[in-house]
């Protein structure tokens, strides 16, 4: 198994999603939903609800699964190691939240699709989001689309800032993390075949019919997939379907599309030179900024607004 000791997520982040997490900073009305994600939620009720309603992976507890985990932590060197969960849930679906406590979450149907090497394979994939610094950026995008889903105009102060401009943004930069995390996933198992055929199973993985799968079959779907951009019209209409088109914007790039800059950077000399041990190194900062506050100090003004608020209600 290769490992990078030290990489610097600079190495891992894929051009496209800085582009992107810089547009969206850019956008009016970032600073303000930024303040508020962090005055109205924190990160440690999520670890609560992990702790009570799922199962933490360890050394006696889902073994086999956490040594896989482990495995790829140390490929990656992501530090903090991040907490491990298992949740019931049939969805084939895995994701990271967290930044002072990370952690990843595989949900029982994604172990039950898949074979040990893809999911280590997806384990991977979710600590390049943790090593890339995503975690925090994925819940506030989700907050804020929850936020205006079901509040509009109503509280909060959001109202007039949650513009679509804001949210496409959001989506837009959610999709383009993911090609980071991909190549994470290629880096960590160093087998493109692999980290592709995981992706074909969760386009369409089936448990009583997969031996009838083909990756070579897959991989000339997404080809003929990306010719239909030869069409402008057909240009649009993914353009369509990813903001929203059949009812909800996507998060995720569509597997096709995924395949295609995976391929591009499998073959190429940055990925070569990386995989020599020719990369760059990160930095350690021990001290905390002055604009981010630890996240202690975040839940203790927020416990303190909490009883305020009890106090005023309850004279």
């Amino acid at each position: 198994m290769p490992n990078y000791p030290g990489i610097s997520s600079d190495v891992i982040r894929h051009p496209e999603d800085q582009q992107a997490e810089d547009a969206l900073r850019a956008v009016p009305g970032f600073d303000l939903v930024a303040r508020k994600f962090i005055e109205f939620t924190v990160e440690r009720p999520q670890m609560v609800y992990l702790m009570g309603n799922s199962i933490q992976a360890g050394p006696r507890q889902y073994a086999t699964i956490y040594q896989l985990f482990r495995e790829m932590v140390t490929a990656l060197d992501v530090q903090p190691e991040p907490q491990l969960f298992i949740s019931q849930n049939p969805q084939v679906n895995s994701y990271a939240i967290g930044e002072e406590q990370p952690c990843i979450v595989i949900n029982t149907g994604l172990l039950d699709l898949m074979s040990e090497e893809e999911i280590q394979t997806v384990l991977a994939h979710e600590l390049g989001h943790v090593k890339c610094g995503h975690s925090t950026l994925i819940q506030m995008a989700i907050w804020t689309m929850n936020t205006a889903s079901m509040i509009g105009d109503m509280t909060l102060g959001l109202g007039s800032v949650i513009s679509n401009g804001l949210i496409i943004a959001f989506y837009d930069w959610r999709r383009k993390a993911e090609l980071s995390s991909d190549r994470a996933a290629l880096l960590a198992t160093d087998d493109v075949k692999l980290v592709m055929k995981t992706m074909m199973k969760v386009a369409g993985g089936s448990h009583q019919f997969g031996h009838e799968l083909s990756l070579q079959e897959f991989e000339q779907q997404a080809e003929r997939y990306r010719q239909l951009d030869t069409d402008e019209l057909n240009q649009l209409y993914k353009l369509f379907l990813y903001n929203g088109g059949q009812g909800m914007m996507l998060s995720h790039p569509f597997p096709a599309d995924r395949l295609h800059y995976l391929k591009q950077w499998a073959i190429s000399e940055d990925y070569r030179e990386i995989k020599s041990g020719h990369y760059a190194h990160k930095t350690v900062n021990t001290e905390p900024t002055p604009s981010q506050p630890n996240e202690l100090e975040q839940l203790q003004r927020g416990f303190e607004e909490l009883q305020r608020q009890f106090e005023q209600m309850w004279k």
